[in-house]
Formats: structure tokens, sequence, C-alpha cells
């Protein structure tokens, strides 16, 4: 660890590299009140719904709104929607939009609008998709409501319009989500609070946003990504640094004024100074977890998936990524610790690495040196570490192991590859998901196991399904808790996702920003920046 006096000379040293890198970044400084912000990594892909990856989700909660938000409570919250109603036999909502919505380009929101962009959006996301195999019917009652008739009552409605991350149903323009799901979208254009830039987007380098002077927020108070989202600045710029140290050193030049994710081993360049906030400003945290192929060889024979999982400890992989237990714990459940669904089901085949058994389950699924590739992303904080970690160990448990290294937007690109390995696929990826998406069996787009509709990796067991589709109709909690544990049991016996712990993410800014917002998503609203 680094005293004061050498965190203050290794400032020094690299103060004038950081300059030149902000400046060549940026231009000359922006007039306009900005907040410049550098995020867990740059963003390329700009249609929130084709991909899950958190920096597309992280923009389109810059320019997007969505119907119902959740609040730091976690509990269902009005945004665009002014009211709904539920009908007596629990088979029709319908939602009112508030007054005053409108698109970027000046149009009125409408009823149609937000049909196009819920049945876009359900193509693609876990819970979504579970949600239309109960509707019978969407349709416009009037340009400013809708309904949404079911073929069973279930509350599935309200919580996958309001869930708050993974692939969120943000609204879109009618002609922009006509756009096949399987397309990205050509026009970026949302009703949100802030509006995107695109004559200055730089692709994995530099996006801006301006404030959407015709919003009109809630009147209620900020709350997660509920409630008033109220701009208080001209822009937002989102900036890519070359490396940690430069990204920390701007910072302490006040160059730049927000970290979404602080080293932690950088962490200690921070003592002391009283002009630096360090939170965790999502407490929920984030899970840490991979992925194997079960496409092809060898992770498509599930006695090697079990072997792969009983050479790796979770904690050889925390320790790596994170060090300091204060911001990890060991957590075994699919669901995060801490949760209504916390499960140990299968903890011993990922808490605590066991080779010999590995060894042995090789042996078994008759393991013939096929290389398995791992997708390593080297540019971001919660994703460059696994990888390494998992490699080693799956080494010494005798796989032939490919690692190969790239930017996390190339393994967000080549992840979604369903070609061999040797054909410019993979093996295994790995991520970190926030648990605010993983809170129950059908939320958990982890969990999901319907072939090559699941997420990347495309497991395809049918009892998991069922399990699913019975959670989804499902009230009751003791009922809900036994399937979920049942859910837990199967995913890890199977290997369609493995957890491998739970682990929490300091964000840095300066002292003069006030009103940022705990939440699992970064937002930028309700922050006021005072002048230095």
């Amino acid at each position: 660890m680094f005293s004061w006096s050498k965190k203050s000379f290794v400032r020094r040293a690299s103060t004038a590299a950081a300059s030149l890198s902000f400046a060549l970044l940026c231009g000359s400084p922006a007039t306009a009140q900005t907040i410049t912000a550098v995020m867990e990594s740059g963003l390329r892909v700009l249609d929130p719904i084709v991909t899950t990856a958190y920096m597309s989700r992280n923009h389109g909660y810059m320019i997007y709104d969505t119907l119902l938000a959740t609040d730091s409570d976690y509990k269902v919250q009005p945004q665009m929607v002014d009211n709904w109603q539920v009908s007596d036999d629990g088979k029709t909502y319908t939602f009112s939009l508030r007054e005053g919505l409108r698109w970027h380009d000046g149009a009125p929101v409408t009823s149609e609008d937000c049909i196009a962009s819920i049945s876009r959006w359900a193509e693609q996301d876990k819970m979504g998709q579970m949600l239309m195999t109960l509707v019978a019917s969407m349709k416009a009652t009037t340009d400013k409501s809708f309904e949404i008739v079911l073929n069973e009552p279930t509350d599935l409605v309200l919580k996958a319009l309001a869930k708050p991350s993974g692939t969120a149903p943000f609204m879109m323009p009618k002609r922009i989500a006509s756009t096949p799901s399987t397309q990205p979208i050509k026009e970026h254009i949302g009703s949100g609070p802030f509006k995107f830039v695109a004559d200055q987007f730089q692709p994995g380098l530099k996006v801006v946003y301006e404030k959407n002077e015709d919003y009109q927020p809630r009147a209620e108070p900020a709350s997660g990504t509920a409630g008033g989202k109220v701009v208080h600045v001209e822009r937002v710029e989102w900036v890519t640094m070359p490396d940690q140290m430069t990204t920390v050193n701007a910072f302490l030049s006040n160059e730049i004024d927000y970290i979404q994710q602080v080293p932690y081993d950088l962490l200690p360049m921070f003592e002391g100074n009283t002009d630096v906030k360090i939170e965790v400003l999502d407490k929920l945290g984030g899970q840490p977890l991979y992925r194997l192929n079960h496409l092809h060889p060898p992770f498509n024979n599930k006695t090697l998936r079990q072997a792969a999982m009983y050479a790796v400890r979770a904690e050889d992989v925390l320790q790596a990524l994170v060090g300091n237990p204060e911001y990890y714990q060991v957590c075994p459940s699919l669901f995060g610790c801490g949760t209504p669904y916390e499960s140990s089901a299968g903890a011993e085949m990922i808490v605590s690495s066991d080779l010999d058994k590995a060894k042995q389950l090789l042996k078994e699924g008759q393991y013939d040196g096929t290389p398995v590739v791992i997708l390593h992303p080297t540019d971001a904080l919660t994703l460059a570490a696994h990888p390494v970690v998992i490699a080693q160990a799956l080494r010494k448990a005798g796989f032939n192991v490919d690692l190969q290294s790239m930017d996390w937007q190339t393994v967000v690109t080549r992840r979604a590859s369903q070609q061999p390995a040797s054909e410019g696929g993979w093996s295994i990826f790995s991520t970190t998901a926030v648990v605010a998406d993983l809170l129950d069996p059908v939320r958990a787009f982890t969990a999901s196991a319907n072939g090559k509709q699941a997420w990347f990796g495309w497991p395809d067991v049918p009892a998991i399904e069922e399990l699913r589709n019975k959670i989804a109709r499902t009230t009751d909690p003791d009922e809900l808790k036994k399937l979920a544990e049942e859910v837990q049991g199967l995913v890890i016996e199977e290997g369609v996702t493995i957890p491998l712990g739970q682990l929490y993410i300091p964000t840095a800014y300066h002292a003069n920003l006030t009103g940022v917002l705990e939440a699992p998503v970064p937002l930028f609203w309700n922050i006021k920046k005072a002048g230095k």
C-alpha cells in the first residue's frame, strides 16, 4: 500500500501525462456546466435492447424513460405512467400516461409507442419473454392509455416493467421500436432527461449528453430509478482514459468529476482527501460469475462442466478482483446474499475447489484436450481478474486453456457468437452482474435455460424452465422460496451459471457534487455541481 508521501510522488509524476491524455480526448474545456465522468468501460453499443451490457443500459437511462420504476426500497413506482388499474379478476392492467411526455424530436409520446417498445424489449429480456407467455393482448385504448390483457392473473406485469437493470424496458418512438430486436436501432431518440449528442460521439472513447430542456420530471423526490429526474447541469460527458492510474490522477487534478468504479488497489490514494467522496452506491452489490458454452465441446458435456466448476475456488477470484474483504463476501447464492431467495444449494461445487474431483471428472467425461477458449477483457475493473484465475485453476485440473485478451466491448460482441471456439466463438466468458438483476428466478437472466433463447452459453434444461414458468404463476411466499431453491440446485448441477460471490464497488466523486443517488445503476440526474 502507498504511504501518503509515495502517493503524492506518484500523483505529481503522472499529472502531466494525465492532463495531456485528458486534453487530447476532450479538446478545449466546455463552457457549459459539465459533469465529466469515467465509466466502467467505453460505450460502443448504443441500443440498450440488443445487449445486456451495462454500459448500454447506462446510456439508456440517460436518454430514455421507463413506464414504471423501482425506488430505493425496491418498490414499484409510476414513472411515465400517471396511474394504473387492475381488473377484479387480475387479468387486465390499464395504464394511463402522464401529461407532457414528448420525444426529443418534439413528437408526443403515445400508447402505440409504448406497446411497440414493450414488444421489442420482451423479445430480448428473459423476464419479458416469461411475461409474454401470459399476455393475451396489448392494445391502445386512447393515445394516452393502453391495456395489457393476461391469460391468467400474475403480478409479473409490474415487476417486469419496473425492472431497473439488465435489459430495462426503455420506451422509444414506434418507428424506432419497430426495428427487429435482433438488429440495432439507427436513431437514438428518447423522452428522457438527457439528449444524446450524436456528432460528438467517439465509440469507446467519448459520449456527450445535453440536458433535455423540455423534460418534465415527476414531482416526487428522486429515489433509486424512480421519482423526479431533475437535471441540474447542462452537460454530462463520459470519457475513457488509457489506464486506471491516469484516471485517478486526472480526478485528483480536478479534470474529471466522477469515477464510477475506483480500482480497489488505488483507494489509498484518496485517504485523507476531504475533497473526495468514496461511496458504494449499489448497496446490493454485484455478483462475479462465469458462463460455460453448452453448444460446443468441451462444455456440451455436463461431466466436463462440473469438472471445471470443481476446479475453481470462488474466493480466489474475489481476492484477485477485490483483495480487501471489506468489499466482498463469499456467497454461493444465484439470487444474491441478503435477498429473499438466498440459497446455498450446490455450494460445494463452487465455494472451495477440489482438484482431485475435477481430475476424476475429466477422466469420466473423456476429455480429449479440446482447447478451452476463455475471453479476457482487460479494460474493466470488475471484469479483468476472474478469467485469469479461472484459466489458472483449469490448467491445474488438466484442461488445455487458451486465454484470449481483448477489451470488454469486443467480448460483448464475441460472446454472442454461437460458432465453435475455433471459428471465433468461445468456451468461457465471465462478467459481474448487479444483484438487482438476480433477485428472483424469473428476473435472473442467468437462470434462463431455454436453449438458444437463453443468455449467452445457451443451456437447454427444460426442468429449469418448467420451474421458472411455475414461479411466474405463483404468489405464495413459502412455495416461491421452495421453488427458487430447486432452481438454484439445478442451475449449479447443470453448470448453467456459476456465481462466485458478492462484491461492492466504490465510486469516487468530488465533494462539490451533491445529490448523487444510491441505485444499482449510475444516475446523473439529481446531481448539483457547485463551483470551485
